[in-house]
């Protein structure tokens, strides 16, 4: 099994602030010790005024890109079914470009259905949104392997959600990273789903990195879901004002965490 160093990834919500705001955030993360900057793709907030301040996903990325120097980044994480799959694929290695290699993609089937319905896209079903998802990512690495030029890396996916069935098996088969929100004993019973999954497509599912929310957790549980694998630890935070207090208390952690 591969080591990895205890991480820390902080999502910051496009919501209930303007850009400049949010690219202030951006930069006092990086200057704090981030690992990980990670917007959301959503066309509405979230949380507070449903129809307050928002901004898009891939564009401000982008613009992260270009604006830090060290700090990895990505979408936690984006909707298949708002872009074409292999639209997609372009977006990211071109972000991987701009970035010079530190873009994850990171991706799932969608959920909110006031995007779907606002934006004129089909809600569907979940196992429909899974299987287009399930679709679509051989179709992202194809095209990933026609661009010119190419990646600068192997662009990492990171695929988020915890369903047993079809989610996790999709993870077994595409992700480098893992993301829910599992408590410790959600985790290790899914990591034990997951293995199965392993066996199923072929895959020695240890190479695949674990990353679990953190915002409502205490430090003993942090470790707690440490001990049974987690090396990613994101925790989120939203506009107006994005309080960075708790972000500097993780980052303490994770620096104690790896010694």
């Amino acid at each position: 099994m591969t080591f990895r160093p205890i991480r820390l990834g902080v999502q910051v919500a496009p919501q209930h602030a303007l850009y400049p705001t949010i690219r202030d955030t951006v930069r006092q993360l990086e200057d704090l010790g981030v690992d990980i900057v990670f917007n959301w793709d959503h066309f509405f907030p979230l949380s507070g005024d449903p129809d307050g301040l928002h901004y898009e996903s891939w564009t401000m990325l982008a613009a992260i890109a270009e604006q830090t120097s060290r700090v990895e980044l990505g979408a936690l994480v984006n909707c298949n079914s708002y872009r074409n799959a292999d639209l997609q694929a372009d977006m990211a290695r071109t972000i991987d470009h701009i970035s010079g290699g530190r873009f994850i993609f990171g991706t799932g089937s969608g959920w909110f259905e006031k995007d779907y319905d606002e934006y004129g896209y089909e809600f569907g079903t979940v196992g429909e949104r899974l299987d287009a998802l399930a679709e679509d990512l051989p179709r992202i690495e194809a095209r990933w392997a026609k661009l010119n030029p190419l990646p600068t890396r192997h662009i990492p996916v990171l695929i988020g959600g915890g369903g047993e069935k079809k989610t996790l098996k999709i993870v077994a088969k595409h992700a480098d990273i893992w993301h829910s929100f599992s408590d410790g004993e959600t985790l290790k019973r899914k990591l034990g789903i997951l293995a199965e999954h392993g066996e199923t497509v072929g895959r020695d599912v240890s190479e695949i990195e674990i990353s679990t929310e953190i915002r409502m957790r205490t430090e003993a549980e942090a470790d707690e879901l440490r001990e049974l694998g987690t090396t990613l630890f994101t925790l989120g935070i939203s506009g107006p004002d994005y309080d960075l207090n708790a972000v500097r208390r993780w980052v303490k952690w994770r620096d104690a965490a790896n010694g």
